[in-house]
């Protein structure tokens, strides 16, 4: 079954003008994610771009890249875009793969991919991890998860999901199980699905939460999550996180592969 993963750039980020073009390990860190998913088993890899600049950079860096309108309203449209003018068959498998994550281990792209030919009954397949601290649990940048026994999504949401009724005890980040649960932004579709989530118009609890798979959830879709079997580190959203990334880069000999 043909896979590709569409990598949604957006050169006008509101936190970090220029995201994608930023310099890590003197390549721009759009370059630093085509590497690692071309480390995966996916068919093809492509960067969905809104500005030129980023379509130059990573044709120079030898990748491929398609420039697209630039007023879509997220980069699943975005991807939909590419997806659509490649003329890709229903059944073909398509990642979306955030332009801000340089340190994405290449298994899980191919475990999202195995997600989704595994569950047949699943509109999308993505991932989670459990959340180890009370920082992250409380943060509303980290997406919280809920799955049934089968493991698929519940609800996905900002806030602190599931709520501990009788307080919050720090020890039972530890004791409860399968224990909170942080979603890990990657996702594998049907481009036949792609088409049909993009037609439908943005619900109100997506728009409130400002989270794009809820509109999966409240169309009828139903999302598998898969525990991811490697560590994901978090993507760059802010300067911090730019710093934090060079300098865990630098640690690994300033290579872009983990």
């Amino acid at each position: 079954m043909q896979s590709i993963a569409i990598i949604p750039a957006r050169y006008a980020s509101t936190r970090l003008p220029g995201k994608p073009l930023a310099d890590i390990g003197g390549r721009p860190m759009i370059c630093h994610v085509c590497e690692r998913v071309a480390a995966s088993g996916v068919g093809r890899v492509i960067v969905a771009a809104d500005d030129a600049r980023i379509v130059e950079a990573v044709e120079r860096f030898g990748a491929e890249a398609m420039l697209t309108r630039p007023d879509h309203r997220s980069g699943t449209d975005r991807i939909a875009e590419v997806a659509a003018r490649l003329g890709l068959p229903g059944e073909t498998l398509v990642v979306n793969v955030q332009g801000d994550e340089p340190l994405l281990p290449p298994e899980s792209v191919d475990q999202v991919l195995e997600g989704l030919r595994g569950h047949p009954q699943a509109s999308v397949a993505t991932l989670s991890e459990r959340i180890r601290t009370e920082q992250e649990l409380r943060s509303p940048a980290v997406v919280k998860v809920v799955t049934d026994h089968e493991g698929y999504a519940l609800y996905f949401s900002r806030a602190l999901i599931p709520w501990p009724r009788d307080g919050f005890d720090s020890a039972a980040l530890e004791s409860a199980e399968p224990g909170w649960q942080r979603h890990i932004g990657l996702y594998a579709y049907r481009a036949e699905y792609l088409q049909r989530i993009v037609g439908v118009p943005a619900p109100a609890i997506e728009r409130l939460e400002s989270l794009e798979q809820l509109r999966v959830l409240w169309a009828g879709g139903r999302i598998h999550v898969a525990q991811a079997r490697v560590p994901s580190p978090a993507g760059v959203d802010t300067p911090q996180d730019l710093d934090r990334v060079r300098a865990l880069l630098d640690g690994e000999g300033g290579q872009g592969r983990g």
